[in-house]
């Protein structure tokens, strides 16, 4: 637990060599502590690297009630990720270090990479974030267009119901419920239960942990519903001066894969890469992991990333 300007932030670092590059994951949502899945489907990744599992504020581990929900902002967790970022470089000396972030993850890595690229040796993004509003307003043409398709009045139904964007952050979870009906989501699901049932049994998380980690999402989704409906990385961040790789799956239609195909080729970066998963959709580490790590671990040596030495 890494305490630092009224929070406990845990932090979770595992790998089989200590000299080994160091690589930082951060999770979706916000509030998605996503390091027990990250554990349990990527852990491959620690022969080769030395991996941090971080639950920001406000998610998981770091989860506090008595903590004020108005303290959880882009901001906020962009000073919290310098923090975990620099005690990393201190603990195994090394100068930089490697962000891999998933959903808003990808949003929070590429915003801290643009700010501080002397630190970052290479940034990931994974189901990369571009536009809240557009990536909303995508969501509903998807399922609109689908649903129609193939003819499930149920879903449309719901869709009108909930109308069009901007969407409260209790709404975005249920248009995110129809984006994933449609494979939008998953395209390639694994067995919830067994997930569940080998994350207790790996000792990755507590079965009294689950409530906890629900509702800490539920809360930093409530608290940041505004501020990420607003933010564009295309205007926040058009260029960032470290090595990019995005890593998309072809039937993501919860951020829009496509949408952050464009902004890859508009991204200005001294070295990109963009790598496709034909067979996912949003949650690429968790439907096809064996491919994803070792498409991670090229890629980062394809880009010669300065990963901690």
């Amino acid at each position: 637990m890494l305490r630092t300007d009224g929070a406990e932030l845990y932090l979770l670092t595992r790998g089989a060599r200590r000299d080994a590059p160091v690589i930082l994951w951060l999770h979706g949502g916000p509030g998605g502590a996503e390091g027990p899945l990250f554990r349990l489907f990527n852990g491959a990744l620690e022969t080769d690297f030395v991996v941090a599992y971080w639950d920001q504020r406000g998610a998981g581990r770091s989860y506090s009630a008595d903590a004020d929900p108005a303290r959880l902002t882009v901001a906020q967790h962009l000073e919290d990720l310098d923090f975990v970022v620099d005690h990393l470089r201190a603990k195994f000396g090394a100068d930089k270090i490697a962000l891999i972030g998933h959903s808003w993850g990808s949003a929070l890595g590429l915003l801290y990479a643009r700010r501080h690229p002397e630190k970052v040796a290479a940034f990931v993004g994974v189901g990369q974030f571009v536009s809240g509003i557009e990536g909303q307003r995508a969501q509903y043409s998807f399922v609109d267009t689908e649903a129609r398709r193939m003819g499930d009045r149920t879903a449309l139904t719901e869709l009108a119901a909930i109308g069009p964007p901007p969407y409260s952050a209790t709404n975005g979870l249920r248009v995110q419920d129809l984006v994933d009906r449609f494979g939008g989501y998953f395209h390639s699901r694994p067995s919830f239960l067994m997930t569940i049932l080998r994350g207790i049994c790996g000792g990755y998380i507590a079965p009294w942990e689950i409530g906890k980690f629900i509702h800490a999402n539920n809360v930093s989704l409530e608290a940041m519903n505004d501020e990420i409906s607003q933010l564009d990385l295309r205007l926040s961040a058009p260029s960032v001066d470290a090595p990019v790789i995005f890593i998309l799956g072809r039937h993501d239609r919860h951020v829009d894969s496509r949408m952050a195909a464009a902004y890859f080729e508009q991204l200005q970066a001294p070295g990109k890469a963009l790598i496709w998963f034909e067979g996912a959709a949003h949650n690429i580490p968790f439907e096809q992991p064996e491919l994803f790590n070792l498409r991670v671990t090229q890629a980062l040596h394809d880009l010669e990333a300065r990963i901690g030495r």
